[in-house]
């Protein structure tokens, strides 16, 4: 399990630190530089060989029990017995229980809401009769590939790595220890402190492990702060303020629908400064690094939840990484005007009207118009110029080459997708809404090819995947064994323009029964309950929440499967953004809660007229057991 703060997590095993199993413990802020081999450029390496997984980011430390009764000894799992775990989520307060050496003990893990430290308090008798202490321990970290960075760090490398230890007086106020960590060119700053009096030593010179000992004379209870930065504070926070600060309990209504286990994880591990990676702040599964066109799945929904402080924290991605865009556009790729956004390197990209088009329902002020103004123009820009007209048409093409959203197809034979038509038709329409609202001038090159886009394909009556695939594409495993985007033209795009309901919604029928379900996951789920959901389908869009396939482990986690490493907070971000549509309604829908069934839900509790929603039931049995796991849910 795990506390945080969004851009700072500490995961815990049972004992709630990381005695048995290294979790991580990582930040948004904290990353080691590997240099370039010798002799080598950018430009004489493989496209994503090295700038893949580098930089990366670090784990940070390890903290761990130790028995402390003159043995040295260090507690396995199987010294513990009676083990109990219980995760606050309106709190963020973990709280571990178990029997060690005949006697009880508990420890209670809190995170700083608003830096990178935790507190921790011991209560045994143990801890008054010396026989329980902590240690840290500080891994190498190498930036090794997805699926073999289930835990971050190597602790038989010793050598590549330094720490340093300082104690005493004019570390800073509270601190009491300091460890100062290098990874190469980086260093890292551990400060101890904020708590109980302790003792602490390097175990070896050989080693990276230091123990910290409780005072002698310490009562059953020892507390202990314990921070992470990249230089040395000139103050830590105490055990109680971090408690203070994390277990206050704010006051709206707004309040109750955090309870879920995903809005808890997406607090912890997806609220920070930079768009988090598919593994949030877990583990390194996708090198520390965003990918900018999932950016909309990590963090739409803080929006439709009301939380519009954690999206704000991110949201200036775009403008801090648009002159890289506009520099690859035209500079690199020859294009004439625009900014082109990349995928996976440092500066990254997704479709910035669809967030920005997002803030529309607040008061649409003059500031929140001019502030995503250079955003949307240049986006929109580089989009018209992007389409080709066809001579013989007379449309607009795009592609080839073309990457669908499946990626399954091949870019060098793919014209005109149905999905990235719809979702070009829809782009343009809301760049062009924005700058009409700026009271400024729609580009001529805008409405050209928003007017005269090519059609979305049809085969058979329904919508095909690209313009000219086989017929039989929908009995080839190819095409059907990856993201449904076809559901997406109706359901998690509004209607457009250029697609009909009739048609998008039998495509959407014949994809529940012609793709390879098995091989989905993710945000596919949510997408194709929100399409279900548009259907009138409304039992459907909750079968696809509860899908065998979509599924969380017992903490919550959105599990990978064996696509992409667990966990995918993608999945848990797309499950919050279909949960709000369906609750909140759609432009055209007339009840309440258009996307859940009536039978069984009474109504929809709005709260201080914002888009943030509370469900009722009618009777807790008529909630499915594992939708209660990822809805909040206010029962009579």
């Amino acid at each position: 399990m795990q506390v945080g703060n969004g851009f700072f997590a500490f995961g815990a095993d049972v004992t709630g630190l990381q005695t048995f199993l290294p979790f991580a413990t990582m930040s948004d802020w904290g990353w080691k530089n590997d240099s370039l081999p010798a002799g080598t450029t950018l430009r004489t390496l493989p496209p994503v060989a090295h700038r893949g997984p580098e930089p990366h980011e670090p784990r940070a430390r390890r903290l761990l029990f130790v028995g402390a009764d003159g043995e040295a000894r260090n507690v396995t799992e199987a010294d513990l017995s009676g083990v109990r775990q219980e995760l606050d989520l309106w709190t963020g307060t973990l709280e571990s229980r178990f029997m060690l050496d005949g006697q009880a003990v508990v420890v209670r893990t809190y995170a700083a809401q608003s830096g990178g430290a935790i507190g921790i308090t011991v209560e045994s008798q143990l801890v008054q009769q010396g026989g329980l202490g902590l240690f840290l321990d500080f891994p190498w970290n190498d930036g090794s590939q997805k699926f073999e960075a289930p835990f971050v760090g190597e602790w038989n490398m010793t050598a590549n790595h330094t720490t340093e230890l300082r104690t005493g007086e004019g570390l800073g106020i509270n601190v009491h220890a300091q460890i100062n960590h290098t990874l190469d060119a980086a260093t890292f700053v551990t400060s101890v402190g904020g708590g109980d009096a302790f003792s602490i030593s390097r175990d070896s010179p050989d080693a990276h492990r230091y123990t910290v000992l409780p005072a002698r004379g310490q009562a059953t209870s020892f507390s202990i702060a314990v921070s992470y930065g990249l230089s040395p504070p000139a103050s830590m926070m105490t055990v109680n303020d971090i408690v203070a600060e994390s277990t206050q309990r704010p006051t709206r209504d707004e309040l109750q629908r955090r309870i879920i286990l995903s809005r808890y994880l997406m607090r912890v591990n997806e609220a920070g400064h930079t768009p988090p990676q598919e593994s949030g702040l877990v583990n390194n599964g996708w090198y520390g690094k965003f990918h900018m066109e999932m950016y909309f799945w990590h963090s739409a929904h803080w929006a439709l939840w009301n939380n519009w402080d954690l999206l704000n924290r991110s949201n200036s991605v775009y403008t801090r990484y648009m002159p890289t865009a506009i520099e690859r556009a035209q500079v690199q790729e020859g294009y004439s005007t625009g900014a082109r956004w990349s995928k996976m390197t440092d500066p990254q990209d997704a479709l910035p009207q669809g967030r920005s088009t997002i803030r529309v329902p607040r008061p649409s002020t003059r500031a929140t118009l001019e502030a995503w103004r250079a955003v949307v123009r240049v986006t929109a820009d580089w989009m018209a110029a992007f389409a080709r007209r066809n001579a013989s048409t007379g449309f607009f093409d795009l592609g080839p080459p073309m990457y669908v959203v499946s990626e399954d197809t091949n870019p060098n034979v793919t014209r005109n997708p149905a999905f990235e038509l719809a979702y070009w038709r829809f782009g343009l329409e809301r760049a062009q809404t924005w700058v009409e609202r700026l009271g400024e001038e729609v580009p001529d090159a805008w409405t050209d090819v928003r007017e005269h886009l090519a059609p979305v394909p049809v085969e058979n009556g329904l919508y095909a995947v690209y313009e000219g695939i086989e017929s039989d594409f929908w009995t080839t495993t190819a095409y059907t064994n990856d993201h449904p985007a076809l559901v997406g033209l109706y359901g998690w795009l509004p209607k457009t323009a250029n697609v009909s309901i009739e048609i998008a919604n039998a495509t959407a029928e014949k994809v529940w029964t012609s793709w390879n379900i098995s091989n989905c996951w993710g945000w596919d789920f949510p997408m194709l309950a929100m399409s279900a959901a548009r259907n009138g389908e409304m039992e459907k869009a909750i079968e696809w929440l509860l899908h065998p396939f979509f599924q969380f482990d017992d903490v919550g986690m959105p599990v990978g499967g064996v696509r992409v490493p667990t966990p995918y907070f993608p999945g848990a971000g797309a499950l919050l953004y279909a949960v709000a549509m369906m609750a909140a309604g759609w432009d055209g829908s007339t009840t309440p809660a258009p996307g859940f069934p009536t039978d069984g839900w009474k109504e929809l509790l709005p709260y201080n007229q914002v888009s943030t929603y509370c469900l009722s039931l009618t009777t807790r049995e008529r909630l499915p057991r594992p939708l209660r796991r990822v809805l909040s849910i206010a029962y009579d």
